[in-house]
């Protein structure tokens, strides 16, 4: 039985005459797993949103939308709230309330439900996913893979008939996020929920899914069963580079299969002569010797009668160097960036830029060609009605810019998708024409091709002598791109290498590549280092 069809939907937003999508026709069955992808601004966020009526965007849409045959314009509020569940990128923008048992029961309270049954779902759903040690907790106090999970939660509690989930392992770490999806295909299998999700994150998606939802510019490329549609996703470079490890290794080595998880991909290796060097050479240090950024023995805490976040913390970043730092969420990431850029003071320790001492600076000259900070939340840095105000706002020339935002000008920076936030918010920080640059959760939202462009743009600030410290939960970007990797635990730097070295000794905080090719290579961390030596294409 279609428990969600899409007929012939189009739709532009208010004042625009693009069409964020055009003619999008398909459908779902009940209790499918169903994987939504395509390239940044393909028009993912906007098909899910419509899908929820309570969020769907304005603008002009044409077709229909059904579910269980019913148009959504005709579905009663109640029906709409309950039956379908959304679950959004940010876990902040959806939690309302303080404590974690009132986030759990908000929803069915709104529906007047009665206070035995509010009792009862809520107490099923905590136990069923965990939540019970801290079902009295502060939501404040809940880390992001908590949040998340809580978002979850106070969704299901409404006994939805189908779970929309727009990108909501983007700010998760790998273990985190692989535990959220793990307790998504549980509630499918259990419960025979339908769940349609939205992600860039395919490496763990695609082979649990029952069908793949590809849409291109805004048209719909293909819905079927992820190996139906692998051999025409295999042509298009740009959407092959989105998908599993295994998938584009075997394609560069030229295999004719299609493995999608890693344990297939490693039943492949297995089959095909072993290379003749099983090593790369051993990577190099790339920077100067002069420090951009020196924490040293750094503490800080939030409120005097809370643990510290960072303790004892010591970290340098050279001039001319990508340092990415990579760590479990509540591991002190974010907070160590706000710190280096002086929005935070610590308790105890020294921080320098450009080796002087950051209290040294005054008024706004630590942002004045010295230092800039990308947030993980870039709707803060958005002020003004159209990107073509935000970028004239920051002094900003977007045909000098190495990424085109041409085509967005006239659109509000709200309804740009995430990955389309993510480049007009680095365009602003590039404004200030920064010596240091701190990145944060800078690839949340982006599909490979813009992740590729990323690391060009990086590469070549890094080349005018920027020194770039990123923090990302994304592996594989980190791998391509950092000249060192930190792991950072409870506040502490507990493991700093460079990045084969670091990913090749890790089991948990690595690639897909290097799990795939454990035992048959030594320090293969990319799939450009197994296709290299595997002797076919690709350099490492």
């Amino acid at each position: 039985m279609e428990i969600l069809a899409l007929e012939n939907l189009t739709f532009s937003y208010p004042q625009s005459t693009r069409r964020v999508l055009d003619t999008v026709s398909f459908s779902i069955k009940e209790g499918e797993f169903c994987v939504m992808c395509g390239a940044t601004g393909s028009g993912k966020s906007t098909l899910l949103r419509l899908c929820k009526p309570s969020l769907a965007p304005t603008g002009q849409l044409d077709g229909q939308i059904l579910f269980k045959g019913t148009p959504l314009d005709r579905l009663s509020s109640r029906d709409a709230a309950m039956k379908i569940g959304f679950v959004c990128q940010q876990p902040d923008q959806q939690i309302v309330c303080d404590k974690v048992w009132h986030e759990l029961a908000f929803g069915l309270e709104n529906l007047g439900l009665p206070q035995k049954e509010i009792a009862l779902r809520v107490a099923e759903m905590a136990s069923y996913l965990g939540i019970e040690p801290w079902y009295d907790k502060p939501v404040s106090a809940l880390s992001g893979g908590q949040k998340q999970l809580l978002c979850l939660a106070s969704v299901m509690v409404m006994h939805p008939d189908v779970l929309i989930l727009d990108e909501p392992t983007s700010q998760l770490d790998p273990i985190a996020a692989a535990e959220f999806i793990h307790t998504l295909k549980k509630l499918n299998r259990d419960f025979s929920l339908t769940v349609l999700i939205a992600e860039h994150r395919l490496e763990e998606l695609v082979p649990i899914c029952d069908r793949l939802i590809v849409l291109e510019k805004g048209g719909l490329l293909g819905s079927d069963a992820p190996l139906s549609l692998m051999p025409s996703i295999a042509q298009r470079p740009q959407l092959l580079a989105s998908m599993p490890s295994a998938v584009r290794i075997a394609c560069a080595l030229g295999q004719k299969r299609y493995p999608l998880s890693v344990r297939q991909g490693r039943e492949m290796l297995a089959e095909l002569p072993a290379p003749r060097v099983r090593a790369l050479p051993e990577q190099t240090a790339l920077h100067g010797q002069s420090k951009a950024l020196q924490l040293t023995d750094v503490h800080f805490r939030y409120a005097r009668e809370l643990p510290d976040v960072l303790s004892s913390l010591s970290l340098s970043l050279y001039e001319g160097e990508t340092l990415c730092m990579l760590g479990g969420n509540g591991s002190g990431k974010s907070t160590l960036l706000a710190v280096a850029a002086g929005i935070f003071k610590p308790y105890a320790g020294k921080i320098e830029v450009l080796g002087k001492k950051i209290g040294q600076y005054k008024g706004q000259a630590l942002y004045d060609q010295c230092l800039s900070l990308l947030p993980q939340d870039v709707q803060t840095v958005f002020l003004c009605n159209t990107v073509h105000e935000e970028l004239a706002d920051a002094k900003v020339d977007h045909s000098a810019l190495p990424f085109d935002l041409s085509h967005l000008l006239n659109t509000h920076p709200y309804d740009l998708s995430g990955g389309e936030q993510q480049l007009v918010a680095l365009a602003k920080a590039l404004a200030t024409k920064p010596r240091v640059l701190l990145m944060d959760e800078p690839t949340k939202g982006l599909d490979a091709e813009k992740k590729a462009q990323l690391i060009e743009i990086l590469r070549a600030l890094k080349a005018d002598g920027v020194s770039i410290l990123i923090v990302t939960h994304d592996v594989e970007f980190a791998a391509l791109c950092a000249d060192r990797c930190v792991l950072l635990f409870r506040g502490q730097a507990v493991s700093d290498a460079l990045p084969r070295a670091f990913f090749a000794e890790n089991n948990f905080y690595t690639t897909a590549a290097r799990r795939l090719s454990r035992g048959f290579l030594d320090n293969a961390v990319t799939t450009q280092d197994v296709s290299a030596l595997y002797g076919k294409e690709g350099t490492p």
